[in-house]
């Protein structure tokens, strides 16, 4: 995971910390939590097309899927996909994070591996960094954990255990369109 800053690799301890904090603290939502890591996404979305091939049967299942492809940088809030009604849930849901000073809800959650799933009309989202110095690392020598902010990891992590949390433990799935 040495060369990950500016693609999903860094993700994975985020993704990890997010998961392991919500164990830790004991909480059980209503619904199951899934973290998916693939390869492949920059080779076409191998894994994430055959992940979806293997579960769509499953779709019904699926309140949101989540991707962040921007780096961990200080995120500015999350890029949602979904139904007017989810829009309304996600923006209250974000609301949870005011002490953070991140509460956005922005359009156009997206991402090549639950592109699949959002076609399929779930509702996705995406979180939204501060890509200032992205494009500065990203697949350069560079791009290494040594530049990454330990407090912005953190406050990535936070913000991706609220939203998963949260929705997974509502009394109803995220309206769909």
């Amino acid at each position: 995971m040495e060369q990950a800053v500016g693609t999903p690799g860094v993700f994975c301890p985020v993704h990890l910390k997010a998961f392991g904090g919500i164990s830790s603290l004991g909480l059980r939502p209503k619904r199951t939590l899934r973290l998916v890591l693939w390869t492949a996404e920059e080779q076409g979305g191998i894994g994430a097309s055959q992940y979806y091939q293997s579960h769509k049967v499953n779709i019904s299942n699926y309140s949101l899927v989540m991707e962040s492809d921007s780096g961990t940088f200080l995120p500015t809030g999350l890029q949602f996909t979904g139904s007017d009604k989810a829009r309304a849930i996600m923006k209250e849901v974000m609301r949870l994070l005011q002490p953070l000073n991140i509460t956005q809800v922005f359009s156009d959650g997206e991402g090549m591996d639950i592109s699949f799933w959002i076609q399929a009309g779930v509702p996705g989202a995406s979180l939204r960094d501060d890509l200032y110095k992205y494009f500065a690392f990203h697949h350069s020598h560079g791009d290494t954990m040594t530049v990454m902010d330990p407090k912005q990891m953190n406050i990535a992590a936070a913000v991706w255990t609220v939203v998963s949390y949260v929705v997974a433990d509502m009394e109803e799935m995220l309206p769909r369109s």
